[in-house]
């Protein structure tokens, strides 16, 4: 090679390398963009959520205070520890002594903008403390649904002169309404609660659990510790991978066509829910159990083998401890995904109206997700805010899975 090309070859050479070194910073800043769209694209979801959901989480209330000592309120003390003394106290003249209270505090016209079922708030409290019938005490009692409407500005025009008036005198103000936390569903975004749905959830995350875990575990195990390597746990390691792509409205198809075949009189209970998760959240148990089980060295293996440990005692003395961790982690994050799920749900009838809370695994019940989607569909205002206070509470709640996930993985996780 002549002296004379090699200025030519090293300034090509230079060329080149400038020209990689170029595409390495086009590829930084392309990546940084992405993330930078990412969190901006989150940071608006979260806002916007919070925006609504602060709303969410109020309600419109009415000042009334009520003199139970005057009225003259008569009720065996024993009867408000009976299970139907909120019955009691409506035989006994506690609606019309509400709703008296109301006309003398806020006027005829005002009396009629308190909810029908807020006397049921006052018996509560009185079931709570039964000194307040020597008492006077003053209530905040939900507005109708119009009257709150007319205090944010909308609905009614006819309203929007009384709500003004009341909130001047400081008898209408939106308050925090923690029933909002322990109430089910109903038909007024003033009396609606979470809790049904939040239950719902609870109940069939227990069934979820309580199926995949112990079969997707034993499953992994199997695979990879004693099933034997050929044509048939080949095609039943890619049918499970499979299986984890699958869209989760099949499951919900299936669980139509077998559980409630089997079990025709549990439709939207908790217990065919969560059977039908579980199918859907088993397969992800199964892979990230076998990719934990493998990250166990073999020297695990061959030191209790040599210390006399039978094969048996090797996989569940030695390896299941240490591969659980990981096992766990798989296991919250496809709980976490099974949480939100509302398709699979839709199919085996979880989207009932559900006024009261479920008492077990077979009662009628539906679930966060299906509860946000049945409120979404509604067209007054007070159901968005209340659709966006739900949001924000199963992403706590997803939050809260999730950041388990992390602690037992930090905290169990071992290094060789």
């Amino acid at each position: 090679m002549s002296e004379a090309t090699l200025p030519n070859r090293s300034a090509h050479f230079q060329a080149r390398l400038k020209k990689r070194y170029a595409a390495e910073q086009r590829f930084k800043f392309l990546g940084l963009g992405a993330i930078i769209f990412s969190v901006c694209v989150l940071a608006v979801l979260l806002v916007s959520m919070t925006m609504n959901g602060v709303g969410g989480f109020q309600r419109a209330e009415l000042s009334v205070p009520v003199n139970f000592r005057e009225a003259g309120l008569t009720i065996e003390p024993q009867r408000l520890k009976d299970s139907d003394a909120i019955q009691a106290l409506e035989t006994a003249g506690l609606p019309m002594l509400v709703q008296t209270a109301a006309e003398q505090a806020l006027g005829p016209d005002g009396a009629e903008q308190v909810s029908s079922d807020a006397w049921r708030e006052v018996g509560r409290a009185i079931v709570d403390d039964p000194a307040l019938l020597g008492s006077e005490k003053t209530f905040n009692l939900p507005a109708t649904n119009s009257l709150a409407s007319a205090l944010r500005g909308e609905g009614r025009e006819d309203l929007r002169p009384l709500a003004k008036e009341l909130s001047d005198k400081g008898l209408l103000a939106r308050h925090f309404d923690p029933g909002f936390l322990t109430r089910a569903d109903a038909t007024d975004p003033q009396m609606v609660g979470i809790w049904g749905a939040l239950k719902g959830s609870i109940l069939t995350m227990l069934v979820t659990l309580a199926l995949a875990f112990p079969i997707g575990v034993l499953a992994a195990l199997y695979l990879e510790e004693y099933a034997p390597k050929n044509r048939w746990t080949d095609i039943i390691e890619v049918s499970i991978n499979n299986l984890a792509a699958v869209p989760s409205i099949i499951f919900g198809l299936l669980g139509l066509a077998v559980f409630l075949w089997i079990f025709p009189f549990y439709r939207s209970a908790p217990l065919i829910g969560g059977m039908t998760l579980a199918l859907m959240t088993m397969p992800v148990i199964v892979i990230s159990g076998r990719n934990a089980i493998k990250a166990v060295p073999p020297s695990i293996r061959d030191g209790a083998l040599a210390i006399g440990a039978s094969p048996v005692q090797v996989v569940f003395h030695h390896v299941l401890p240490l591969a659980l961790p990981g096992i766990m982690t798989g296991t919250i994050i496809g709980m976490a995904r099974a949480l939100g799920e509302t398709a699979p749900l839709l199919m085996i009838g979880m989207r009932a109206f559900v006024a009261t809370p479920p008492d077990g695994f077979t009662s009628p019940a539906t679930v966060l997700p299906v509860q946000i989607f049945l409120w979404s569909d509604e067209i007054d205002r007070g159901f968005v805010e209340r659709t966006s206070a739900a949001i924000i509470i199963l992403l706590l709640f997803l939050l809260v899975m999730n950041g388990l996930a992390i602690y037992l993985r930090n905290r169990f996780e071992k290094k060789w």
